[in-house]
């Protein structure tokens, strides 16, 4: 009868750990963290295309991710502060709360974003040419400095000088919006291919996901692609249920952020590092 009590707790000790995350291997601390956010496909409209197949085989890619609302801008805030901040629409907003680059900066970190066609001169601008700002988080935020706010053209060359954490930006004709999956899957690989295979050996990550879904089918419940490629992290498939919300804990928990907002109870991304 003891053996039978023990092997019972001894069973009841490891579905507890791995019900809490005890049993999984944390994220390291990565040097660099990048995540590239393309546009309103769900994950089944970009499931067959070369690269981000390949991104999928090569880390961890999340099957069930969702986004957090419709339209596409409340998904960024969201991603970016951990609440929609009570922005609905693809508006022009100037919003003053807490976010991911206001604490990194606050702990002595840092954050950049790297926007293709963003005029130089103009980290604030609304439109232009290509470029839209309702797709640039960190341009809505009016406690962010502009001086974080940069076009694609100032992306390094040598990546052990990017921020702690990047965000890349395709213009509409890139980022599957307005130009094609195939135009976008070529764009991916061509700007970022050499960070994704430098990342697997310099303590570095690369994300790809998207906003939400093509908006005709439900948001919280359409997965969107999402994989997670860098040192450390497994080739597997997690089927857990996770949002933008997720992606930001992640990165707070990485680096010892505070958490923001819906971030604080979303579930956490675990289990995909060896």
């Amino acid at each position: 009868m003891k053996a039978c009590n023990a092997a019972v707790a001894a069973a009841l000790c490891l579905l507890t750990l791995c019900c809490c995350g005890g049993a999984f291997a944390e994220a390291p601390h990565y040097d660099h963290i990048l995540i590239v956010i393309e546009e309103n496909k769900s994950a089944t409209q970009v499931e067959a295309v070369p690269y981000l197949s390949s991104l999928k085989a090569g880390g961890a890619s999340m099957t069930r991710f969702y986004g957090i609302a419709h339209p596409s801008q409340p998904n960024y805030i969201a991603l970016f502060s951990g609440s929609v901040n009570g922005v609905t629409d693809d508006n022009q907003h100037d919003i003053t709360a807490p976010n991911l680059a206001s604490s990194l900066i606050d702990a002595g970190l840092s954050f950049a974003t790297f926007s293709e066609d963003l005029p130089p001169a103009s980290p604030r601008i609304f439109t232009s040419g290509r470029y839209v700002r309702k797709h640039n988080p960190c341009a809505s935020f009016t406690n962010v400095p502009d001086s974080v706010n940069l076009p694609l053209t100032l992306f390094p060359s040598d990546f052990s000088l990017l921020p702690t954490v990047s965000f890349v930006i395709p213009n509409l004709d890139n980022d599957m919006h307005d130009g094609s999956v195939a135009r976008g899957d070529a764009w991916l690989q061509a700007k970022l291919g050499g960070y994704a295979r430098w990342a697997l050996t310099h303590k570095s990550l690369l994300v790809v996901t998207f906003d939400e879904c093509d908006g005709s089918a439900p948001v919280a419940t359409t997965p969107i692609f999402t994989a997670l490629f860098g040192e450390g992290v497994k080739q597997m498939v997690s089927g857990v249920p996770v949002n933008h919300y997720s992606l930001l804990r992640l990165i707070e928990d990485i680096y010892g952020l505070p958490y923001l907002g819906g971030d604080r109870q979303a579930q956490r991304i675990e289990g995909i590092w060896d």
